[in-house]
């Protein structure tokens, strides 16, 4: 298996890439975010990948993250969704807003994805929601905005899930506290206001 490429970047366009790696070219289809990312031609790049073997080819997937790569993976699993497709889910929507649109399971936000259409949507959404967690999602779809709003989420999240609030709770009332003050960067103020509402 090969895991990741570390090279130059020999080739790129919006759908693949070829870098060279001990002066072999490896070729690796990538999804939009990752072209958003890459270097110039002739810079060192690294992707990880997802290398996947069959009886008539073997095929070669980059991603510029780790995370970019496990999404994909997991994308995969489900029933009747090929690599193609995963990849066309990437290009479509960010990791961050892709395990939101799961966990609040909003088939109708996959469904805007160019190639995914309502029953494929609705699918991902039935088979994945039991594998995200809602709380780091929602995070993770904040922090790719705001690293540190995405943080204080998270916290205040997990604080009043410690508080005996339920997950969907908890989300609901940090939601609104930051819906209606997005300025908003500490945790004990975010805490104060969701346990006011």
């Amino acid at each position: 298996m090969i895991a990741y490429l570390n090279g130059i970047l020999a080739e790129k366009d919006i759908a693949k890439v070829v870098v060279e790696c001990g002066g072999v070219g490896y070729e690796a289809a990538i999804p939009v975010s990752t072209f958003d990312r890459l270097p110039a031609e002739g810079e060192q790049v690294k992707l990880y990948t997802h290398h996947e073997v069959r009886e008539d080819a073997q095929l070669l997937f980059g991603f510029g993250t780790k995370q970019e790569r496990d999404m994909f993976r997991l994308v995969t699993t489900v029933s009747g969704v090929g690599p193609k497709l995963a990849l066309a889910v990437l290009s479509g929507m960010t990791v961050g807003d892709l395990q939101l649109a799961v966990s609040q399971g909003d088939s109708k936000r996959l469904a805007t994805v160019k190639g995914i259409g309502r029953k494929t949507a609705a699918r991902i959404v039935v088979e994945l929601r039991d594998k995200i967690n809602p709380i780091e999602a929602l995070a993770n779809a904040t922090a790719e905005t705001s690293k540190e709003q995405g943080a204080v989420l998270r916290d205040a999240m997990l604080a009043l899930a410690a508080l005996g609030f339920g997950e969907d709770v908890a989300r609901a009332k940090v939601q609104a506290v930051l819906e209606e003050d997005p300025g908003l960067s500490d945790v004990e103020a975010v805490l104060k206001k969701a346990l006011s509402r």
